[in-house]
């Protein structure tokens, strides 16, 4: 009786020949999974983060870009409506003071010294210290102008594949018509109407600037949307704004911080040219683009006869330091969130 027992206890259980279930109890741990926290230690930005520490040029052009971006900061004191915020200075001289009016012994293009390790500029105004505070129009534009130009394009984008059709036609035909007009020429349009200034180039280059994102992140969505998840949370009532920004843009977003971290490197630039063509910020503002076009006559010859070449060399050399940054860091980015997305070198080395 026992032994009929047995047997029809054991009649409805499936054996399956080869498997070892000790081996799956006892090996590694995959992709940070625990079996006592019952969930992944690390998400896959964690694990993006971490492939992108191993990538030394990234670590220097992230090192490089918040140097200079601690300097601009601190190169001279920042008062907020009578309010000093910022006591630091770290520039040795007001960005806009006429040094040879007070002291006698300064003259326009001196050559670099130690008490001017950049020289002086046309003006007599010290380029080390302009050069430090140039940096607080040229970076903040770049990333303001990337903020604000990714999230309106994001969710353009994001509204545009997610519901398609008749939608979808007509606001990427929006796009295509921005397309059709080089974004350089746009914004020298908005300066050249809307005058120079620091918000006329945040507006000049935001304006139109979201067209880029708003495609790249519509192709994300059109893919996405037909993922099991997405259709899951449809099924469940999730609304549609619950989906698009609950499931889709976190899932779309790794390409999107590609692009925006290298379109920073591009607006400088952008900036730079605008203002090299006298239609960026006022003159005799210490942005980097707008003290190349105050020297533009030194690339030829100096009033004595020499070359001063300090007075092109150090300004552009900033624009160039922080725009190859940039692209560094955006290249160190981009292989470690494509590693997430292809599955490759997630627990190996670079």
């Amino acid at each position: 009786m026992t032994k009929n027992r047995s047997t029809s206890t054991e009649r409805g259980r499936i054996q399956i020949s080869g498997f070892d279930s000790d081996h799956v109890t006892e090996r590694d741990p995959l992709s940070g999974w625990t079996e006592e926290s019952g969930r992944a230690t690390q998400s896959r930005w964690e694990r993006a983060w971490s492939r992108f520490k191993r990538n030394r040029s990234a670590i220097i052009g992230l090192a490089v870009v918040s140097i200079l971006a601690l300097l601009a900061v601190f190169s001279r004191p920042i008062t907020v409506y009578g309010l000093t915020v910022q006591p630091f200075s770290i520039a040795p001289y007001d960005p806009t003071t006429i040094l040879y009016l007070s002291d006698p012994t300064v003259s326009i293009y001196d050559s670099p010294s130690t008490s001017h390790p950049m020289g002086v500029d046309g003006s007599g105004r010290d380029l080390f210290s302009r050069i430090l505070y140039g940096g607080r129009y040229s970076i903040s534009i770049g990333f303001v102008v990337v903020a604000l130009t990714a999230s309106f394009g994001m969710v353009y984008g994001a509204i545009s594949g997610y519901y398609g059709g008749w939608v979808d036609e007509i606001m990427m035909r929006i796009v295509d018509t921005i397309f059709a007009f080089p974004g350089l020429i746009l914004a020298l349009i908005i300066v050249a109407i809307l005058g120079g200034g620091y918000w006329q180039l945040v507006l000049a280059f935001s304006l139109f600037g979201w067209a880029t994102y708003g495609r790249l992140i519509r192709g994300e969505v059109l893919s996405i949307k037909e993922n099991e998840y997405v259709l899951a949370a449809k099924a469940l009532g999730a609304r549609d704004r619950s989906v698009i920004f609950r499931h889709i843009i976190p899932n779309a977003m790794p390409p999107l911080i590609v692009y925006a971290t290298l379109n920073i490197g591009t607006v400088v630039i952008g900036v730079a040219a605008l203002g090299f063509l006298g239609l960026g910020m006022p003159p005799g503002t210490a942005e980097w683009g707008t003290m190349l076009d105050q020297t533009r006559e030194t690339l030829i010859q100096g009033p004595d006869g020499s070359i001063p070449w300090w007075a092109t060399i150090y300004p552009g050399a900033a624009i160039f330091i922080f725009v190859m940054a940039m692209n560094m860091i955006g290249d160190g980015i981009n292989d470690a969130l494509d590693a997430q997305q292809t599955g490759v070198g997630q627990e190996g080395g670079d």
